[in-house]
C-alpha cells in the first residue's frame, strides 16, 4: 500500500494559520509554528478577557453609582442598604444607566433609600 503524504491537506491549513496570523511582527507571521502559537495565546486570552470584561463593567457601575450617590450626600454603601431596605430590588447596571442619564430619578431613588 503506497504511503499517503498530507502534502495538500497540510498546505491547506498552514495558509489559513498564516492567512489569519497577517500583520504579526517578525516571525509571528511568516513561521507556521510561531504563528499557531501566537494564535493560540491571542485565543486564550481574548477567552479569559471576555470574562474579566464583566467585572470591569460592574466596577465601573459601581464608581458610577457612588459618585451619584455623593452629589446626594450619600455613600455607596449606605445608598445601596437603603435601597435594600425600601424593597428596590435595581441591579448596579440600571442604576447606573438612570444615574447618568435622570439625574431626577436618580434624587428620588436617593430619598426613598434615605427614607
Amino acid at each position: 500500500m503506497p504511503r499517503a503524504k498530507t502534502g495538500v491537506v497540510r498546505r491547506r491549513k498552514h495558509k489559513a494559520i498564516l492567512k489569519r496570523a497577517k500583520g504579526f511582527y517578525g516571525l509571528r507571521s511568516k513561521s507556521v509554528r510561531k504563528a499557531r502559537e501566537t494564535l493560540f495565546s491571542g485565543a486564550m486570552r481574548s477567552f479569559n478577557d471576555r470574562r474579566k470584561r464583566k467585572g470591569d463593567m460592574r466596577r465601573l457601575w459601581i464608581v458610577r453609582i457612588n459618585a451619584a450617590a455623593r452629589q446626594h450626600g450619600l455613600s455607596y454603601s449606605v445608598f445601596m442598604h437603603g435601597l435594600k431596605k425600601a424593597g428596590i430590588e435595581l441591579d448596579r447596571k440600571i442604576l447606573a444607566d438612570i444615574a447618568v442619564r435622570q439625574p431626577e430619578a436618580f434624587a428620588e431613588l436617593v430619598n426613598k433609600a434615605r427614607a
